[in-house]
């Protein structure tokens, strides 16, 4: 992780300060999108409908490629369907090594938000340009190996940065709390561009995707993230729109608290 010192130029003392004043600013609104790739496959409208009327802010669907991951999942029929059923937005995620061939096949079936890989085999900037040219918000997403400093080519493009804290692909898997620092960085980054105007908030979208739960999501929040990714811990809960509510107030509570003591504790 990038060391206090270099953060607006101050030492690490003045540096935590800065940080410390800068929270109260940060706007605080949390988003908890559960995920349709844990929905009921035999039944997706009906799980689509069920995030929405158990408070989502919107609806992730995760697109597989069988070639950047080793999955298949849905295609732009099931963003169609979501789109005709939901007043939500729809955060589609281009797990794709070309996202760029199909990145105007999603956003015309629905999509608000299109999320793509640093790692994909296409010029990002380029097509996360012409995403918001197409009229949907762009995104871009790491896989938890990949360094923070992957994102720092994009980040006055996007709307959003998605850290994943499992390896992409296959739903179900255990949080990775390594990539927390990462998410730190991220938030600490950002913070340093002022007056950067955006489609949903004053801050960077910073989303957290992969074995997030009522445990979890505490820790992802104290890091910096305010975008939640959950798929199991909400589609296989008797109580979803309890615990969704739960989750919300629990990231709500832990926003931003992790980030001025995980920097002193890298200097320390």
């Amino acid at each position: 992780m990038m060391a206090l010192r270099p953060f607006f130029g101050l030492p690490t003392a003045c540096a935590a300060i800065v940080l410390l004043i800068l929270l109260p600013a940060m706007n605080e609104k949390i988003y908890i999108w559960p995920s349709l790739l844990a929905g009921n496959f035999g039944r997706l409208e009906e799980s689509a409908l069920n995030a929405q009327a158990a408070g989502a802010d919107a609806l992730h669907l995760d697109i597989m490629d069988g070639h950047f991951v080793p999955n298949l999942s849905m295609g732009p029929d099931v963003v169609k369907m979501a789109r005709r059923c939901l007043n939500i937005p729809l955060s589609v995620h281009l797990m794709l090594s070309r996202p760029d061939q199909l990145a105007e096949t999603f956003i015309k079936a629905g999509a608000t938000t299109l999320t793509i890989h640093v790692e994909s085999s296409c010029d990002v900037l380029h097509t996360l340009r012409r995403i918001r040219a197409l009229g949907a918000t762009p995104g871009v997403a790491l896989n938890p190996e990949t360094p923070f400093e992957a994102a720092l080519p994009f980040l006055g493009e996007v709307d959003e940065v998605l850290c994943m804290t499992v390896h992409p692909g296959f739903g179900g898997q255990k949080f990775m709390p390594e990539v927390l620092p990462k998410i730190t960085a991220i938030r600490r980054t950002a913070q340093t561009r002022p007056g950067r105007k955006r489609d949903r908030d004053a801050i960077l979208g910073i989303t957290v995707d992969g074995g997030i739960d009522l445990n979890t999501v505490t820790r992802v929040a104290e890091a910096g993230a305010n975008i939640m990714v959950a798929g199991s811990a909400l589609f296989k809960s008797k109580t979803m729109a309890q615990d969704l509510r739960q989750m919300r107030e629990k990231a709500r509570a832990a926003f931003g608290k992790g980030l001025a003591g995980r920097q002193q504790m890298v200097n320390g």
